[in-house]
């Protein structure tokens, strides 16, 4: 049964009403459209990352969020953590929720629309119609990665970004990788002819950019154990490894190869090889992830006969992006080894210098940047170029330092250059406020949007041939 609620939460008290649809509630000066501030539509918020743009408030943003979603512990969970931001002891949030749960949601939103801009973060399966019901209706979209799972969902995609253009509205998704500082410098450090050179183009065999990323399904968020949904581990709903976290990867390649560069991708991409495999989860694995005793019926028709589910959330690619051989590679554990957490591997080959980023057990699992100079290429030269420009980035990044290794050199970033990946949706989100609010987003953003997705949604089709 559809239900309206208010919820209204400050830094001293929690109260929370509830209202029948159709009883009405008359807008308080926060709710007002009247002061020009973006206004937030939740829509089905189904994955924590929803929340995460809310972790803190904006000057731009109005603090009531309107969220449309089914009934379901999917939208209490979001709205609980909610509730632990703006009861934290330091930087509470003030958020106010606006809830409406029913069977009609996506509709209701369409015909309600409280708000301007509407973020999704949920069920990948139905993640390309939301987007394009919302830029259909004249809204502007936040959308969470990936934006499509399929080639199908790629086609409605572009439809999408066409019809964005037609109504004016803005669409965008939620690459926080961009704003990692180890990321940043890697790229800075790539732009530096005098210590890069140029970038090499590589082989099939010997790639001269190579990203790899290893995830885990059980992991703490805002400090909680993270309780995913029962469709998680259903590649139809959440998508394959091959088209999930690949979407940041193949992102921090074109911002660090073709820095505000459109890629077209029907000219400039060349799909070369793609694999896929599977994480074996098990019933009890199953149930501490999602707090769900059993795996339901929609999953149990892929289990093997001891009961496993092989869920494919692994997978890597080869592909060329103007002629740059680029090898991309997503793995997903259960669990962490102890002290460990999500890791990035990360190089890039230039004629003068290899730039890497590293997050083994050898960096004690915490990224760290090293230079090693390329094949044939001049030490002491390099050497002196590099300690050039980190001489040149102290300005901007405090602290930075250069650390001489054994045929190689460490880039030093100090602790308080240092935020986590939680923080970096404040980041880009306010980037996208700035483009709210007048300034241009760049072409090359929506082309290369459009290329990522292309990539992914190939790769996928590559490895099920």
């Amino acid at each position: 049964m559809a239900r309206k609620t208010i919820l209204f939460v400050s830094v001293l008290c929690v109260s929370i009403a509830l209202f029948s649809c159709d009883e009405k509630q008359e807008a308080g000066p926060a709710d007002s459209a009247t002061d020009g501030r973006v206004k937030l539509m939740v829509l089905n918020p189904g994955h924590y990352h929803a929340a995460l743009v809310q972790k803190t408030m904006y000057d731009q943003v109005a603090p009531v969020a309107h969220v449309y979603a089914p009934d379901g512990p999917e939208v209490q969970e979001y709205l609980k953590r909610i509730r632990s931001f703006n009861s934290r002891k330091e930087n509470p949030t003030s958020w106010q929720q606006e809830v409406y749960t029913g069977g009609d949601y996506l509709e209701k939103m369409l015909a309600e629309k409280p708000g301007n801009v509407v973020v999704i973060s949920g069920n990948n399966q139905m993640k390309v119609e939301y987007i394009k019901s919302a830029v259909g209706a004249g809204l502007n979209v936040f959308s969470d990665k990936p934006m499509c799972i399929d080639a199908a969902g790629f086609g409605l995609l572009t439809d999408a970004f066409a019809t964005a253009e037609k109504n004016g509205v803005l669409l965008y998704d939620i690459m926080t990788e961009r704003f990692n500082v180890l990321c940043i410098l890697q790229k800075l450090l790539v732009a530096e002819k005098d210590v890069f050179g140029e970038l090499q183009k590589g082989a099939v065999d010997e790639p001269a950019v190579v990203k790899e990323s290893v995830h885990h399904f059980f992991k703490y968020v805002a400090g909680t154990p993270i309780k995913r949904p029962t469709w998680y581990f259903d590649a139809a709903q959440q998508g394959e490894g091959l088209v999930d976290v690949t979407t940041h990867l193949i992102d921090l390649v074109m911002w660090t190869c073709f820095p505000a560069e459109p890629i077209d991708y029907q000219k400039d991409i060349v799909m070369i090889t793609a694999k896929r495999w599977p994480t074996k989860i098990t019933r009890e694995q199953y149930e501490k992830v999602t707090r769900a005793v059993d795996f339901p019926g929609f999953l149990k028709g892929k289990l093997t006969d001891e009961g496993v589910l092989p869920y494919y959330a692994n997978g890597e690619m080869v592909f060329a992006m103007r002629g740059v051989h680029v090898k991309l590679a997503v793995a997903w554990d259960f669990q962490a080894p102890e002290g460990g957490g999500d890791t990035h591997y990360s190089l890039f080959r230039g004629s003068k210098a290899n730039v890497f980023i590293r997050q083994g057990k050898e960096q004690d699992y915490r990224p760290e940047l090293y230079v090693e100079p390329a094949p044939g290429a001049g030490g002491e030269e390099l050497a002196a170029s590099l300690r050039k420009v980190v001489a040149e980035l102290q300005g901007e990044y405090p602290g930075l330092a250069l650390e001489e290794q054994e045929n190689s050199w460490h880039v030093v970033v100090p602790d308080g250059l240092r935020v986590g990946h939680e923080a970096h949706f404040r980041n880009v989100t306010e980037k996208y406020l700035q483009y709210l609010a007048g300034e241009k987003m760049p072409e090359w953003e929506i082309a290369n949007m459009i290329a990522k997705y292309h990539i992914t949604t190939k790769a996928l089709q590559l490895a099920q041939q």
